[in-house]
């Protein structure tokens, strides 16, 4: 399976918990349909990237990252690369690479979808976000990468502005979903 089959099949088995991600659902299936290298930052009209909230072992912290062109608080993620298998691999490799952490374990996923202007293709294009959320091991300590001005683990209820809404939303989530499966176990 390729990535952009393995991120259609993503996509039309998730079941979009709003309807404002319902209609991105389907806009981002009709993207892929449509475009041959969706999956690519060569894609101007835009690409799908992948994110990760990456949360504390017990889920009370999410890291953010200090974006340097954004100027935002935002969790981990960034574009699909011709290396990745599935869209959970690129979402877990973009965590690792820009956290520092070894050992994050993924959750469940995808969590979200969010639809936002980037600069990739002058003057603008679109990130088609697929989110996702990952446990640090206990103890974890992140390393800032040279995409980051700075790097906080930061209450899940007290994220620091700038930030948007995407951000919470998806550290909000991600936790409700890591503390089911620490009182249920895994399923």
């Amino acid at each position: 399976m390729t990535l952009r089959e393995d991120a259609r099949a993503a996509l039309a088995r998730w079941t979009a918990p709003t309807p404002g991600e319902e209609v991105l659902r389907k806009e981002f299936l009709e993207h892929v349909d449509a475009h041959e290298d969706a999956m690519w930052r060569s894609c101007a009209p835009g690409h799908l990237t992948a994110t990760t909230a990456v949360l504390s072992h017990d889920g009370a912290r999410v890291l953010l990252t200090l974006h340097p062109k954004a100027g935002m608080w935002l969790p981990m993620g960034g574009h699909c690369e011709v290396s990745d298998a599935s869209l959970e691999g690129a979402a877990l490799r973009e965590a690792v690479e820009e956290s520092g952490i070894p050992g994050l374990r993924l959750l469940p996923g995808p969590l979200a979808l969010d639809r936002h202007r980037v600069w990739c293709h002058p003057p603008h294009s679109w990130h088609l976000d697929i989110e996702y959320g990952a446990v640090a091991p206990p103890g974890a300590e992140f390393v800032i990468s040279q995409e980051s001005l700075d790097m906080r683990w930061v209450p899940v209820d007290d994220i620091p502005e700038p930030t948007d809404e995407a951000t919470r939303r998806l550290a909000r989530r991600a936790r409700a979903l890591l503390v089911d499966r620490l009182l249920t176990g895994p399923s």
